[in-house]
């Protein structure tokens, strides 16, 4: 395992998101995904209105999901190329496990929509932090697909929005550290 949970602030301090492609099996077996996707649940909710969903793509279903980025690529970009498409595959192709989270807001709440938006990321966080729990390696991606509306409309509605890809599956390697934001530039005490 690359965990270190000798205490739960250092795995904060230390949490990393793993690269999609850089993830081989096994993933999440059925018990493992419940307990994942329970977790994700388990945030902050203004109203408990659970303004998100969680579709899990089989991997007997990603060459399905694969024909569905084409055709919409194809679609909204007739010139791409070869290369274009096979990034697409690729991406439906990626880890183990996938799970699309979808910011599904209550229309008609007193609770703002961008509070339900900020739901459905933390409970995209949540998972990540619950697959790591496991010993499991995330990556959170949203790219070209999740902005097409032929896609999204193969998980849901004109009134829901792709909030990421979840991909999981087990590091092939150690994560390496990469640059973080200063703690000077972007923590300030407030002075009125």
């Amino acid at each position: 395992m690359f965990n270190d949970f000798s205490s739960p602030i250092r795995y904060c301090l230390t949490r990393r998101s793993a690269k999609p492609r850089d993830l081989i099996a096994p993933g999440p077996d059925g018990d493992q995904m419940r307990q994942i996707l329970t977790a994700a649940m388990r945030t902050p909710d203004h109203g408990k209105l659970a303004p998100w969903r969680f579709v899990i793509i089989g991997p007997d279903q990603r060459e399905t999901l694969a024909d569905i980025l084409a055709t919409a690529y194809r679609a909204e970009k007739p010139n791409a190329g070869r290369l274009e498409i096979d990034a697409m595959t690729q991406f439906a192709h990626q880890a183990p496990a996938l799970i699309v989270a979808l910011s599904s807001p209550v229309e008609n709440s007193k609770i703002p929509q961008w509070e339900q938006e900020l739901s459905v990321g933390a409970a995209c966080m949540n998972l990540l932090h619950a697959a790591t729990a496991l010993g499991f390696g995330g990556g959170w991606l949203t790219g070209w697909p999740a902005y097409n509306s032929e896609v999204r409309d193969a998980f849901g509605d004109a009134s829901e929005k792709i909030a990421g890809f979840l991909f999981l599956g087990t590091r092939s390697r150690a994560l390496e550290e990469r640059p973080r934001p200063d703690y000077d530039e972007r923590v300030s005490h407030w002075n009125r």
